[in-house]
């Protein structure tokens, strides 16, 4: 499996992210994670939708949590034939009090906690922590990567208006 080295830090320390790394204009790789029904979801079944894919390394951290309101918030803003997801490390059960709690009406959480599907088939694994980098990307309809950030430091919030501008462009 492929490592990568001094492309995201936490707190300035430098990680090493394990998986295949993706590129704008890839084909988005097919991925499997839980829900918070446990139930297991295909990236596949989302096809026919433009979809912002989120990653954090976990919504009971105040960046997250507050990336996950925001992109919440947004999604009422969004054509109906955008959605978004939020993929953490989470376990399901805690993905679940987590949003009934904030309040998530918009955003599908999935967790990655069983086999890191996600991470390692979008290159966001961090190695030392097991836990996913903060990054977006953004897919079309035709399941084709459109957009990518990979945000350097996990710390700090994503660009969310330039990751709305790119999901804009696609409906």
């Amino acid at each position: 499996m492929e490592e990568r080295t001094g492309i995201i830090m936490m707190k300035g320390n430098p990680l090493t992210l394990v998986g295949n790394e993706v590129t704008v204009g890839d084909v988005a790789p097919e991925f499997e994670c839980l829900s918070n029904d446990l139930s297991p979801v295909t990236f596949s079944s989302f096809r026919g939708k433009v979809c912002i894919v989120s990653s954090v390394p976990s919504l009971d951290t105040l960046v997250c949590d507050v990336e996950t309101r925001r992109f919440n918030e947004e999604a009422g803003r969004l054509s109906s034939d955008v959605v978004i997801l939020t993929i953490s490390m989470d376990l399901p059960f805690a993905q679940k009090r987590w949003c009934g709690t904030a309040g998530i009406t918009r955003v599908q959480t999935l967790s990655d906690h069983r086999d890191a599907s996600f991470g390692t088939s979008y290159g966001v694994l961090i190695k030392e922590l097991r836990l996913l980098a903060r990054a977006v990307f953004v897919v079309d309809r035709n399941g084709m990567i459109q957009y990518i950030q990979l945000v350097n430091e996990i710390t700090q919030e994503p660009d969310y208006e330039a990751v709305l501008a790119a999901a804009n462009k696609l409906v």
